[in-house]
């Protein structure tokens, strides 16, 4: 693969930060138009070469920025248009509800004590400590950050979309790791996909990720043809505490989830390739594909769970966190006294590196935080995963296109990076190769926020924000990328 060169053409400036860049007909238009969601709450659409409220919910989501300075990973994450959305209406929210600030999970424990200020959020296992290894999350009704729910909605007839239901209601552990463009219907199944982080702090303290009854930390589908009309469902942290008729209309694709942004879909011969990533711990970015897959029904891992035993997960999707980050068991990061410019790793779940060893998905490819090759780029956070079928952009066609939030290298401004791979035929993990951009950001950060695509997937679209913080209101640009 070769370096490439873009160009980056702005679409809309001057909004707050794009979490969700996709298109779709509006029922009784005839053009494609770029849809638009803000962390704070707003959707917007492309028309006519104006932008156009959709829908503003920000007084439903939760006051960002309260704690970290402003910099959050709550709000409005997710957007997705059911494939049949020019004839029914139906669309699909995932947002952190205003009024649910809660304390945090790890409240008054020794683990908590650990960060800067005292703050959970900064949880750091100890491999010589046996108490930091084998947390627990308890008395979680009243310890946790927040409550994100996942909502189906309709356009009426007179244009203005309106709640029709909720879906799922979920308590998260903490402010972070909650997923960014979350929800996305999977073109083979038909069903709604939820990509869910593994609850945030550092190192998943309390193992969500790979607890099968846990909905923090995999991938989920939902029949939302399924008609379970529960007004108000429960607010749950676990698969068992729902009502079966809502476990009925739930699968499980994937678990090992520490961070998601989103996962997208390749059509190949009559298969898809699909794309999700992990966003690293302190170690490499991580980019996934898979094509075959064997979900799990929630009603099975329920019974399972009762029953004492195992399901058969033959088939079945595991990235592998916590025990490990991308390719690497994972580890914890020390300063070298003797000098600086080193760092010791030690590894921090060693037995659960051991048993997830064999049975874990290896990388498509990965990306390093400090990588000191002169054709790469040290990384901080990936924030999109999408293919490009387009044939505008020579040589990028059927690769697929990765951004990350600001490169290691890029001080005193923030600037995010373009990347793209390929999907090799032996299976074999492939490396990657920078895409270059010609727009001049001056002396304003950029921070690369997210990735999106049009339906064919022959366009792609760049969300650039000015901040870091959510509370730095109206820095936000989206971009074409172009050739």
């Amino acid at each position: 693969m070769k370096n490439l060169k873009v160009s980056l053409q702005p679409i809309v400036s001057k909004i707050n930060l794009p979490t969700v860049l996709k298109t779709t007909i509006l029922p009784g238009d005839s053009i494609e138009r770029l849809f638009i969601a803000t962390q704070v709450g707003e959707i917007y659409f492309i028309g006519n070469g104006d932008i156009r409220t959709f829908l503003d919910i920000h007084p439903r989501v939760i006051k960002l920025g309260v704690s970290g300075g402003g910099y959050d990973e709550r709000g409005l994450l997710g957007l997705a248009f059911h494939p049949e959305f020019y004839y029914n209406g139906l669309f699909y929210l995932h947002y952190s509800v205003a009024g649910t600030q809660g304390p945090g999970a790890l409240l008054n424990s020794e683990a908590a004590r650990q960060g800067n200020d005292g703050l959970p959020e900064f949880f750091k296992p100890n491999p010589c400590d046996p108490r930091t290894l084998n947390l627990k999350w308890i008395n979680r009704d009243i310890q946790y950050d927040h409550i994100d729910t996942v909502e189906e909605w309709f356009v009426q007839s007179n244009g203005q979309p309106q709640k029709r239901r909720t879906l799922l209601n979920l308590r998260r552990p903490f402010f972070n790791h909650n997923g960014v463009n979350s929800l996305n219907f999977s073109p083979e199944t038909g069903k709604l996909v939820l990509t869910t982080g593994d609850g945030g702090s550092g190192y998943d303290p309390f193992n969500l990720s790979q607890d099968d009854m846990e909905i923090a930390g995999k991938i989920i589908e939902i029949d939302v043809d399924k008609n379970s009309f529960i007004n108000n469902p429960l607010v749950v942290t676990r698969f068992n505490e729902l009502p079966a008729s809502i476990q009925e209309t739930l699968t499980v694709i994937a678990k090992g989830v520490r961070n998601i942004p989103g996962i997208s879909f390749q059509r190949f011969n009559n298969q898809y390739i699909k794309y999700t990533g992990n966003v690293g711990q302190d170690l490499v970015e991580s980019i996934f594909s898979f094509v075959h897959y064997k979900p799990i029904p929630v009603t099975q891992l329920v019974q399972a769970s009762l029953m004492y035993s195992k399901p058969d997960q033959e088939g079945f999707i595991n990235f592998g966190w916590r025990g490990w980050e991308g390719c690497f068991p994972t580890s914890t990061m020390e300063g070298c006294t003797n000098n600086p410019s080193l760092n010791e790793k030690t590894i921090a779940y060693y037995n659960e590196s051991v048993a997830l060893s064999s049975n874990r998905l290896q990388p498509l490819t990965s990306y390093f935080h400090i990588d000191p090759r002169p054709d790469k780029f040290g990384g901080t956070a990936l924030t999109g995963i999408q293919p490009y079928m387009g044939n505008r952009i020579p040589g990028l066609t059927g690769s697929v296109v990765f951004t990350d939030f600001a490169r290691k290298d890029s001080q005193p401004q923030g600037r995010g990076a373009l990347a793209y791979t390929r999907v090799r035929p032996d299976g074999i993990q492939n490396d990657f190769s920078v895409i270059q951009t010609d727009y001049d950001f001056g002396s304003q950060s950029a921070f690369y926020a997210s990735l999106g695509t049009n339906l064919d997937q022959s366009r792609l679209y760049l969300g650039v924000y000015g901040s870091m913080n959510v509370t730095d209101f109206n820095q936000g640009t989206v971009f074409e990328i172009v050739p």
